[in-house]
């Protein structure tokens, strides 16, 4: 009888402790899995916490940028919130609310440059000052800006700096675009203001001269070739308004013949110049979880 007692305690010890082992196995798994998992969780709030640091500096340096330009006034706060940017309108922002910025540098200061207007050139119905019947002045046409009320007049008022004021000058001497048109018009006037008719006008000069050309980033060579053949005063006078024009014509090649009649025949290929369109260039940014 005391032999079957002590056989039924051991067989239940050792069911206990298979049930202890369970239990600490079950344990060990559970403790596992919710280590791992709080891993898990502390490595995907790092990272969300990342990509919303890496989307706010974004949104900080954007917001700099259209106040550093000058499109919408400053924000109220850090960076513009997205109903100041809807409210937004460029055309309707009196320069006096964005000082210092690009816009107002170019509208204020670039357009009432003084070497800038003194580049002659003919006037438009649109650009005579009625009050005075000759060119605007850039007093005068400040004034007409700073009494413009509402988008409307001040779109127009805009435009009429634009226009009529120095700033004409600046894509008459570096156009934006390549346009071969405009060019041979502008080489067309220089003739005609030398009191010398074209027979005609072509575009593609030296294209070796173009490809050995070294010049910066963002500017490129156009070419062209001219032909004249006239009395030795009239071609001299073209090449002296070729030089003086405000729009760049480098000669690279040129061939002059003297007639006994006094006819001076120049052949030449030039090169002018125009810029890349100016963009913004946004970067990408890559994150990942581990940092790399």
């Amino acid at each position: 009888m005391a032999k079957e007692i002590a056989i039924g305690k051991r067989a239940k010890i050792s069911k206990a402790q298979q049930n202890m082992m369970v239990m600490v196995a079950i344990a060990s798994i559970a403790l596992g899995v919710a280590i791992a998992l709080t891993v898990r969780f502390v490595q995907q709030i790092a990272f969300n916490s990342k990509v919303i640091a890496a989307e706010e500096q974004s949104i900080a340096q954007y917001s700099d940028v259209i106040k550093s330009i000058g499109v919408c006034e400053s924000p109220k706060g850090v960076i513009y919130t997205e109903e100041e940017l809807k409210k937004c309108n460029p055309d309707a922002i009196e320069l006096s609310a964005i000082p210092n910025t690009l816009r107002a540098n170019i509208m204020e200061k670039l357009a009432a440059n003084e070497a800038l207007n003194s580049v002659p050139k003919e006037a438009s119905s649109n650009c005579i000052d009625p009050l005075t019947g000759k060119n605007y002045t850039s007093e005068a046409l400040n004034n007409i800006y700073d009494k413009a009320n509402g988008a409307e007049e001040l779109t127009a008022a805009s435009q009429l700096i634009k226009s009529c004021s120095a700033l004409r000058v600046i894509p008459d001497a570096l156009p934006a675009f390549k346009n071969e048109e405009a060019l041979l018009a502008s080489l067309n006037k220089l003739f005609l203001d030398s009191g010398w008719q074209p027979e005609s006008l072509s575009p593609g000069g030296d294209s070796s001269r173009m490809e050995t050309l070294e010049i910066l980033p963002g500017l490129n060579a156009l070419g062209v070739s001219l032909s004249v053949e006239a009395d030795a005063s009239v071609t001299k006078k073209v090449l002296d308004n070729i030089e003086r024009s405000i729009r760049e014509f480098d000669i690279s090649k040129a061939t002059i013949e003297w007639s006994g009649d006094n006819t001076l025949s120049l052949r030449a290929q030039a090169v002018a110049y125009y810029m890349d369109r100016t963009n913004f260039v946004e970067s990408n940014t890559t994150i990942t979880a581990e940092g790399r």
